[in-house]
């Protein structure tokens, strides 16, 4: 006679399992906006109205839907795409470069007030962007920069979050060794900075690049805010504008512009997988290269 009893390679498996549907089921919670924001555009204005918005058509407007987002308004979308890829690549770039060398003189440097500055940024980082929209709109306007690029672009550069994550990131992957021998072989601190130190953080720049590349492009609080010219306009405003036109449109004709406002949110999607398709190996380094230091 033998009893067998649930020993705890048994429990082992069923939590396993039970973890691998929760995670199945978040996966399939976070993907299916863009299985309907996929769908959605490949419907025209009525198939929006008739169809179910989780399953395909009979046909396919794909083509039409993204020719019509092109042609509207004399060619605006693509205005609008361009000015988001200008402000967005400019902002990032800019808050990538100050952050890593505020990150890397707060990781690699003692001087005084260093730590009510580390303080400062850890604050900085608890305070919703949101709150501090009115004062900047307040001080750009002071200095005449509203319904201008700069309006969006300088704002965008500051990002204390970035500060942080290469300040953490120096700390981890840049041994000090390896600068005092610079310095020792005669390097001043701008070489040491950008022929040691700067590959070495490479892929901190990129993380910080990337996160506040998606941050510019989707933000709309600030552009709707600072500027007032249809043509400067990103996409998160313009499609917001269209937006709003669709909801006050009747019958075919609000549909149709609710067509071109999700084929549009569509277009703006793929330039955010591009940049991460082509970042992502710095991107990984970068999450990974702290948990190998023993």
């Amino acid at each position: 006679m033998s009893i067998t009893t649930a020993g705890p390679g048994r429990r082992t498996g069923w939590a396993t399992s039970l973890l691998t549907l929760a995670l199945l089921g978040a996966l399939i919670y976070f993907l299916m906006p863009l299985w309907w924001l996929i769908l959605a555009s490949l419907k025209n204005g009525s198939q929006l109205n008739s169809t179910f918005g989780l399953w395909f058509a009979d046909s396919v407007h794909l083509s039409e839907n993204i020719a019509s987002v092109f042609q509207a308004s004399n060619g605006v979308y693509l205005q609008w795409l361009l000015n988001t890829v200008l402000y967005s690549t400019a902002a990032a770039l800019g808050a990538a470069i100050a952050a890593t060398a505020a990150g890397y003189a707060l990781a690699k440097f003692d001087f005084p007030g260093r730590k009510s500055i580390l303080a400062a940024i850890l604050l900085a980082v608890a305070v919703p962007v949101t709150v501090l929209v009115l004062p900047m709109f307040l001080i750009l306007s002071a200095v005449q920069l509203t319904n201008t690029p700069w309006a969006v672009i300088l704002p965008s550069m500051i990002n204390p979050f970035g500060v942080y994550i290469l300040w953490i990131f120096a700390q981890e992957t840049l041994p000090t060794e390896l600068l005092e021998a610079a310095r020792i072989d005669g390097g001043s601190e701008w070489n040491v900075f950008t022929r040691i130190a700067l590959p070495l953080l490479a892929p901190g720049f990129v993380t910080v690049f990337l996160f506040s590349f998606v941050g510019t492009w989707n933000n709309y609080f600030l552009p709707r805010l600072v500027l007032s010219d249809e043509r400067l306009y990103p996409l998160s405003v313009g499609l917001a504008q269209w937006n709003e036109q669709a909801g006050v449109g009747v019958g075919s004709s609000g549909f149709a512009t609710y067509s071109m406002v999700i084929t549009g949110a569509l277009v703006a999607v793929v330039p955010l997988v591009v940049a991460f398709l082509f970042l992502q190996k710095y991107w990984q380094t970068g999450l990974s290269a702290g948990s190998v230091k023993g």
